[in-house]
């Protein structure tokens, strides 16, 4: 029996999860959250399908072993390469960043010309194409990879004019295919919008797969009887594999006075 007021278990390659960690507190103010970054193996995007599984199953483990009563893949990379494996393996509810993005992207799209960005292991899975297409299949997708976004946002380089010239190379093929919705398919690039949505124009819907897959969690918990009911001082636990200073330094910047405090486990 999964106990109700156990915390919710959140993992991610680095920092970018934090954005989904944010909205899961603005969403779900009275559940407790263990948050794990493997920055000592980031980034996962250039790494294999089979060694990002590896990784997301020695995750798993370890936050089963902190006693969470589900878990969010707060990484794009790692829900298209792990998430069908672990919910198979794995009796407890498990939550991938793609499927609540692609669905609200369908839903929004009007015209049915839907763009994609993300990193290259992300763009390279497919993933966001399939899921869109199952929700909508008559949509047109155009999928990008910027990988510079993610250490521009980590460099705190929000609105700058090197970043506004990076979005303006990186997007362009997108404003020439009149795309109405884009998704932004890394946890980072929510920290981005201002400029992206400058860049690709006002008139597109941006999807933010954290607010998502925030709503998501908290549908998966109703539905599991797992929702913590009680009005209570919400605990949040943040634990870095690597390099806990830095994941101080950047956290403050997604999550402000939520985090004052790092751990550090090493696994593999």
């Amino acid at each position: 029996m999964i106990d109700g007021g156990a915390p919710i278990g959140v993992f991610d390659s680095g920092i970018g999860g934090l954005t989904v960690v944010r909205e899961l507190i603005r969403q779900l103010p009275n559940e407790s959250i263990i948050y794990f970054g493997d920055t000592a193996r980031v980034p996962y995007g250039p790494k294999s399908p089979d060694t990002v599984l590896r990784y997301s199953r020695e995750i798993v483990s370890f936050l089963k072993g902190q006693g969470v009563k589900a878990i969010v893949i707060a990484c794009n990379t790692a829900t298209a390469h792990a998430l069908a494996a672990l919910q198979e393996e794995n009796e407890l509810p498990i939550i991938g960043v793609i499927e609540p993005g692609s669905r609200a992207a369908a839903r929004a799209s009007e015209g049915g010309q839907i763009g994609v960005i993300g990193t290259y292991g992300t763009i390279n899975s497919r993933a966001y194409e399939k899921a869109i297409i199952e929700a909508a299949p008559s949509t047109t997708i155009t999928a990008l990879a910027c990988p510079l976004f993610v250490p521009l946002v980590e460099e705190g380089w929000l609105d700058t004019e090197a970043t506004r010239l990076i979005a303006q190379e990186y997007l362009a093929p997108l404003v020439d295919a009149k795309i109405d919705t884009l998704v932004l398919g890394c946890t980072h690039y929510p920290l981005l919008k201002r400029v992206i949505g400058t860049t690709i124009g006002r008139d597109v819907r941006l999807i933010d797969s954290a607010e998502e897959t925030a709503a998501e969690t908290a549908s998966v918990l109703r539905e599991n009887g797992l929702v913590h009911s009680e009005t209570q001082n919400a605990r949040y636990r943040f634990i870095a594999s690597d390099a806990p200073e830095q994941f101080l330094r950047v956290g403050q910047r997604f999550l402000g006075g939520s985090i004052d405090r790092v751990e550090t486990v090493t696994l593999g």
